[in-house]
């Protein structure tokens, strides 16, 4: 079976399929509890401007080398004039970025069943099914992990069959929801105070007044959730009918999204005060309430299912491109670049999904809310090692001048743009791991993946050169 090369659209699509996922409706609430109204404002236009940059980045990168395929992998590994070293390099990008996408996976499906509960309250019940000492398994923790499970590998069941048929589900999702999201930015208007967004006193759980530099700091690694999956294009540039149409979904999406987040997460604090939204597990939700009543939980419910169905197709679909692209290029075993008689990377799915799964059991042994935040402090910061290798490859690129003989461009302007986007890399880098836990959750991920280096590409030797 022929693949189909797509679109403008349909990558746009996976782009703000991918952003616009199930951060949206938890952000106002997460922004809440770590920085007041100006301190979540500040924090919007820092992570704006830097994810900007990146953009940019990615966005010249698949110009300049068309022949990277593998995005932030491909960059790793042409860093170094060493095939050995590029191979180890871009083989460590492909392992964080797959392994962070297992935990982002996962968050997506739990949101998604978090907002199923709205129809079906059994899947909040306390009853106790059984209990192992001091682990007690509810009905409720339990049907949801069944939900979850069937959600995953029915998708997969889907994408085995015709890995194109993602893009237009993405595509139908996506739209449903940007029209969804703009209703509701217009509805919200109404009630909308501008008041409530003045604020910069902001006392955390501890009872301790919090300086506006460190609600910034605080809400960074929130708001830089709302962008993660801004490489989606980039990832699947293989399937794109070019290089230029990449750059412009890339670019596109990430303006559509950021109109999306901003306008939902100010309105939504507008509308409801501080305290409010601290306590609120549907934040979205209790505004629309407020605007048209209960009925307004059914619509944003709907909304949101609708949303975080598309959101799961981009992140399984993304997912198992990365450790299939890679194989494909050498960096990772070629186990994973076989496909089935439908053109499917189909062994790639099964153990992306299979590892996606592990996470899905943190529904068991907490809440929704609970489980969705372990699978963000996992996943955020390990996206963020990739963003900075890009950066440093862009500027790698700068400095010898590699591609800018042959190609136009101001190598000056190219170097704002990238020195900027490493700074702000850095930032939150150094924000997000101001404490261990953080820490070795999100960067031991890396750890991880070299430890397990020599086992799994003991066998996986290149049957490609590193361009």
């Amino acid at each position: 079976m022929k693949d189909k090369k797509w679109g403008l659209w349909f990558l746009t699509a996976f782009v703000v399929g991918n952003m616009v996922g199930g951060g949206v409706f938890m952000l106002p609430s997460n922004l809440a509890n770590v920085s007041s109204p100006i301190g979540s404002t500040l924090a919007w236009v820092a992570t704006g401007l830097g994810v900007f940059m990146i953009a940019l980045v990615f966005g010249n990168l698949v110009m300049r080398k068309p022949e990277l395929k593998g995005g932030p992998q491909s960059y790793a590994a042409n860093l170094f004039s060493s095939p050995k070293a590029g191979k180890v390099a871009g083989y460590s990008m492909a392992w964080g970025y797959w392994a962070a996408n297992w935990a982002a996976t996962a968050s997506v499906i739990i949101s998604f069943a978090g907002y199923l509960t709205t129809f079906f309250p059994v899947m909040e019940s306390k009853d106790i099914l059984f209990s192992v000492g001091d682990f007690q398994l509810e009905a409720g923790k339990f049907i949801t992990f069944l939900v979850c499970s069937v959600v995953l590998w029915g998708i997969q069941a889907i994408l085995q069959r015709d890995i194109n048929s993602a893009g237009n589900i993405n595509f139908i999702t996506t739209a449903a929801k940007i029209i969804g999201f703009g209703l509701f930015i217009v509805v919200a208007l109404s009630l909308f105070s501008a008041s409530n967004l003045v604020s910069t006193e902001f006392v955390n759980s501890k009872g301790i007044n919090v300086g506006l530099g460190s609600q910034v700091n605080g809400a960074a690694i929130a708001t830089l959730w709302a962008f993660i999956g801004i490489e989606s294009a980039v990832l699947l540039s293989n399937r794109a009918k070019s290089q230029k149409v990449v750059k412009k979904a890339t670019l596109l999406g990430l303006l559509i999204s950021m109109v999306i987040y901003v306008g939902i997460t100010l309105l939504a604090m507008g509308i409801l005060s501080t305290a409010q939204l601290q306590q609120s597990q549907k934040p979205l939700v209790d505004t629309l309430e407020m605007v048209i009543g209960h009925k307004g939980a059914y619509v944003m419910a709907i909304l949101a299912l609708i949303s975080l169905l598309g959101s799961t197709v981009g992140w399984i679909v993304v997912s198992a491109e990365v450790p299939y692209q890679a194989a494909k290029s050498g960096l990772f075993p070629q186990w994973f670049a076989k496909t089935n008689q439908n053109n499917s990377p189909a062994r790639s799915l099964t153990l992306t999904n299979g590892l996606t799964q592990l996470f899905l059991f943190a529904t068991i042994s907490g809440t929704v809310s609970q489980a969705y935040n372990f699978a963000i402090v996992v996943a955020t910061l390990a996206y963020l090692v990739p963003y900075f290798v890009t950066t440093v490859y862009q500027l790698k690129l700068i400095v010898t001048g590699e591609t800018y003989d042959t190609i136009k461009g101001s190598r000056v302007k190219d170097g704002i743009i990238a020195s900027l986007a490493l700074i702000y890399s850095l930032w939150v880098i150094k924000t997000g791991t101001a404490d261990l836990k953080t820490f070795f959750l999100g960067i031991g991920l890396f750890v991880i993946g070299l430890l397990l280096y020599p086992i799994l590409m003991r066998r996986g030797k290149s049957t490609s050169a590193i361009k």
